[in-house]
């Protein structure tokens, strides 16, 4: 049976969370509360991304074993009993009162990215008559996408951290902020007026696509790295525990649905699978980079005085690049210190960022395009 006081100190929990932002906004002049809104999501899901990848970096995503409260009660304070008996049971375990509090934490804003699409889906509906249906079509999206990231954060701690859970927890989580950042992104037109614009877009939409599609195979494999905890599996660099091709196990190290530290058998997994995961981020790397710089290179190429947007995004999109290549050798080299993985994490949820601004100036043509107004 549920227990709903709890879902009821944790909504107001969220609450709190979420008008704290809410009231900073009201109260900031210049543009309107829905943009500032959709732009805060965008902010707070970033935020959001890189706490999660410290309470996973410093081994707290089990500091509450329950969900969605901690021993069933809305913060650590109350179960600070419970959190005791299980850290005397076991001192170097993954409960400890901060732990629990990092893992909460973690809750709690997720909780609040939730409240505060809940309020943008209120707002989209009373805009219907100004703005059309698709906002609010759009904002619906995001709800559902919100709340099956939370049934994954759910699963994560329910199913032990199993790795293809916490992976495309984080994949999730990134596709969540891709799509909070070409929504807040949009320029919504009201459907009576007219508006007639002429630009060109000087990006091949095609490289952008492949860009996204790359980007997120990197990504995907570096969450595979991360939650087997095959970072150390090659500890040098740029061979492989002094090998140009390490021995590799590509079934085991690719078999998703196990648990953490195992393979499909159940038995411990094996040294050259955990070599396996690693060497294979390692390679796509080199096909991501080409391909992100080949994206940033285009987009600096364009005049810097009529396209300043574009022409710093590139700046930007190179630099998140070579970030991420530091952070990336750091994490071997310096055997995975905290502050570079986050630092990897976070590079690559701007990346993501990065890549959906800059579809803004893609087109499929190579062509001045016409926007017409959807109804007269």
């Amino acid at each position: 049976m549920p227990n709903l006081a709890l879902f009821a100190e944790l909504a107001v929990i969220a609450l709190i969370f979420a008008g704290i932002p809410l009231a900073y906004l009201w109260r900031r002049p210049g543009y309107s509360f829905f943009q500032k809104l959709n732009w805060l999501l965008v902010f707070m899901t970033f935020d959001l991304i890189v706490f999660g990848a410290f309470t996973r970096l410093s081994d707290s995503g089990l500091g509450c074993p329950d969900w969605p409260g901690c021993y069933g009660n809305s913060n650590p304070w109350h179960a600070i009993g419970d959190i005791q008996l299980a850290e005397n049971a076991m001192p170097s375990g993954p409960v400890t009162l901060l732990k629990a509090w990092i893992e909460m934490i973690h809750r709690y804003l997720a909780m609040t990215v939730g409240t505060l699409i809940i309020v943008q889906v209120i707002i989209a509906w009373t805009k219907v008559k100004s703005l059309g249906k698709e906002p609010l079509i759009a904002s619906l999206g995001l709800l559902a996408l919100v709340c099956i990231q939370g049934a994954f954060g759910a699963w994560t701690v329910t199913l032990k951290l199993q790795p293809i859970i916490v992976s495309t927890h984080l994949i999730l989580a990134l596709c969540l902020l891709a799509c909070l950042t070409l929504y807040a992104q949009q320029t919504w037109s009201t459907p009576s007026s007219v508006i007639v614009s002429l630009r060109q877009k000087p990006l091949s939409a095609w490289l952008v696509s492949l860009a996204l599609v790359v980007l997120g195979i990197q990504i995907f494999l570096g969450a595979w790295v991360s939650t087997n905890y095959a970072v150390l599996a090659c500890p040098d660099f740029p061979s492989c525990n002094g090998a140009w091709w390490p021995d590799t196990n590509w079934h085991e190290g690719f078999t998703l649905w196990r648990e953490l530290g195992k393979n499909a058998a159940g038995d411990y997994i094996t040294p050259n699978a955990l070599q396996t995961i690693h060497w294979a981020h390692r390679l796509f790397a080199i096909a991501a980079f080409l391909t992100l710089v080949t994206l940033g290179l285009s987009a600096r190429s364009v005049s810097r005085t009529a396209q300043p947007d574009l022409y710093r995004l590139g700046g930007l999109l190179i630099g998140l690049l070579l970030l991420q290549l530091l952070t990336g050798i750091s994490n071997v080299v310096f055997q995975w210190p905290l502050l570079a993985a986050l630092l990897h994490t976070a590079g690559a949820a701007a990346l993501v960022y990065c890549l959906v601004r800059m579809s803004n100036w893609a087109s499929w043509k190579t062509a001045i395009q016409i926007k017409m107004p959807k109804r007269l």
